[in-house]
């Protein structure tokens, strides 16, 4: 390959045992880059339509990037993608964290695993060796057992180590997946197709790391941020995502049990300030990042340690304000539990939520909890919950398939607490008070989705001097509560760089808007790397490629615009708050799905993209059936 990419895919049938080398072409790799788009690419080349999430015929992808490895903040992110067991749609998550350096220093850019081991098994991958191992020691173990005992077995602690949890082994629908204890492919349930695959864990240690055909071209782009980062003014460094906590509940938008209130009377105590101030001991990283935005806590008497990371904003939000707990150290205990059990702390937190307003209704009772007090704010019913949820025991073997499905199994009007889009629970986001961001979750191909797309606060700060996104001709400034064709071309153009981020590996919490590294750099950093001459028009156009052949794989899954809505609470008004009675209208919504639909070059009466948006992203053998 002319630009010395590794360009290699591993593909794993675990059925067989077999594996064989994929040499990925050099045009292939420029006009997916890897990550989502090459994930979307994969899945689409080598499932077919209808297949069992949680049979062996799913096809789990694992794709890093061509610049993952190497020096750069933010480059260490990588995609985990597979048929959704929780939506029956396409199911993509991206994590950061040390796996995706290791395995380009392994020599490869991907993994493809299909089939279902006959008893547990885990992938051992050192450099060109590849063994797949027994794994019914680490059967039924928490993640931080699985760890220990996979390090000490293979004498060496600086293995990397990606794994299911026992809520992926028995089958939770939205089962996580993290690498390192602490760094989640959260949504979708990609545990739960690892575990039925029978899968515990890929464990990876590379000797050879990626090196960039212009050393010079890539230290200016290092040298560029180096000298437009300040880690001092960073919020994301100093408080993480948990600065939301306080952020949103002053916007009135903090999701405030089950989404009926967007103000909660506690969120002080479980904000970032708050974890900052008492229980926060580091401030962890991933792979060659400055950023270091990670949470670790520590309460020894209760025994949490820095070990599982520490709560986000999503964990706080969702195990917090949404279910009316006020109490950080349970939140704190809560999270270490998620990590153990290996769970999608939004949807598990959700599901809780779910299930609180179902008691409050009458609909789930105390002889369904198992005498668990299910009132808001009792955190100790939360503690249970997650428990009973991770193990899929009681009443947690009916939350374990997700509140639409448990919502169909209950009935009496359960429905309308059940708060999802294709079946994925809403994220701690409140569209109501950010209209753009109904787009995201009603459009988002894995289901509701706060990652699809900058949120419009972002909007209203546009100007013409030096904004980031100027270069996509985003100069205006929009209101975050309006919902009108502006919005949507904001929300288009952004959403093809969130997209292309998740492509090339690039993390949101460094890359622009949100943070400094501008994207002309990164351009730039892309091509030092690999030789190419890649322009800023190159790159969005992966990113709507991704968006695309995710949309594709929809369609052939039997999706329609039918699923392209959101749960009927957002089209109600906020309970209190500075936001009271604010809500997403539904004639609006439609309207500006409908004009998304004609950006995207989608037929505005299917959804479908039309062959001439294909032709145009180079998609013409790509079809939908």
């Amino acid at each position: 390959m002319a630009s010395g990419i590794t360009a290699k895919l591993l593909h794993v049938d675990l059925t067989t045992r077999q594996t064989r080398v994929e040499e990925v072409p050099e045009t292939v790799l420029r006009k997916y880059l890897g990550g989502g788009a090459l994930a979307a690419h994969i899945l689409l080349r080598d499932m077919p339509a209808g297949v069992d999430p949680l049979g062996p015929d799913n096809v789990l992808a694992i794709t890093t990037s061509v610049i993952n490895g190497l020096s750069l903040s933010g480059t260490n992110r990588y995609t985990v993608a597979a048929k959704s067991p929780l939506t029956g749609g396409y199911g993509e998550s991206e994590a950061g964290g040390w796996f995706a350096p290791e395995l380009r220093a392994a020599g490869w850019d991907g993994l493809v695993i299909r089939g279902q081991a006959d008893a547990p098994v885990y992938l051992w991958i050192k450099d060109g060796a590849v063994e797949i191992r027994d794994a019914r020691a680490y059967w039924g173990k928490l993640s931080g057992e699985v760890q220990d005992g996979i390090e000490q077995e293979l004498g060496d602690k600086r293995v990397r180590v990606l794994q299911t949890g026992i809520s992926g082994e028995r089958g939770v629908r939205f089962a996580a997946i993290v690498n390192q204890l602490k760094h989640f492919h959260g949504r979708c349930g990609l545990g739960a197709v690892m575990g039925a695959k029978r899968l515990k864990a890929v464990v990876v240690r590379g000797s050879k790391p990626p090196v960039p055909i212009d050393k010079e071209g890539a230290k200016r782009a290092l040298v560029w941020f180096k000298e437009h980062y300040d880690r001092a003014k960073d919020r994301f460094h100093t408080l993480g995502s948990a600065s939301g906590v306080l952020a949103l509940e002053a916007s009135g938008i903090l999701p405030t049990r089950n989404f009926r209130d967007g103000s909660f009377e506690h969120a002080r105590a479980i904000s970032g300030q708050k974890m900052a101030e008492t229980i926060l001991v580091n401030r962890g990283t991933c792979y060659a990042c400055a950023v270091a935005c990670k949470r670790e806590v520590e309460i020894p008497e209760d025994g949490v340690t820095p070990k599982y990371g520490g709560p986000e904003y999503e964990t706080l939000a969702a195990s917090g304000s949404l279910c009316g707990v006020g109490d950080l150290n349970a939140l704190a205990r809560i999270n270490q539990l998620y990590a153990q059990y290996v769970l999608d702390s939004i949807s598990t937190g959700a599901v809780i939520a779910f299930a609180m307003e179902c008691y409050e209704h009458g609909i789930i009772t105390k002889a369904d909890t198992g005498g668990i007090d299910l009132t808001w704010g009792n955190a100790e019913g939360v503690e249970q919950m997650v428990h009973l949820i991770g193990r899929r025991e009681g009443i947690g073997e009916l939350l374990g398939e997700g509140a639409r499905r448990a919502a169909a199994r209950l009935g009496r009007g359960a429905e309308r607490f059940a708060l999802h889009v294709k079946g994925q629970e809403l994220p701690m986001h409140d569209p109501r008070g950010k209209k753009g961001l109904s787009l995201a979750y009603a459009i988002s191909p894995t289901g509701a989705d706060h990652m699809e797309a900058p949120h419009d606060p972002l909007y209203a700060g546009f100007h013409p001097q030096g904004h980031p996104m100027g270069p996509l001709g985003l100069i205006e400034p929009l209101d975050p509560l309006t919902l009108d064709p502006k919005k949507v071309h904001a929300f288009f153009e952004t959403q093809k760089v969130w997209s292309s981020y998740n492509s090339i590996g690039m993390c949101d919490f460094v890359g622009a808007p949100l943070n400094s590294l501008e994207m002309e750099p990164l351009v730039a950093y892309i091509n030092a790397v690999t030789g190419w001459n890649m322009s800023l028009y190159e790159l969005m156009k992966v990113g709507e490629r991704n968006n695309t052949l995710a949309r594709l794989f929809n369609i052939r899954e039997g999706f329609t615009p039918a699923d392209d809505v959101l749960p009927q609470r957002l089209h109600e008004g906020i309970g209190n708050g500075p936001l009271k009675g604010e809500r997403v209208d539904p004639d609006q919504f439609f309207a500006a799905r409908r004009v998304y639909y004609q950006m995207a070059g989608w037929d505005p009466e299917t959804g479908q993209p039309t062959p001439a948006k294909l032709a145009e992203l180079g998609l013409e053998e790509a079809r939908a059936t």
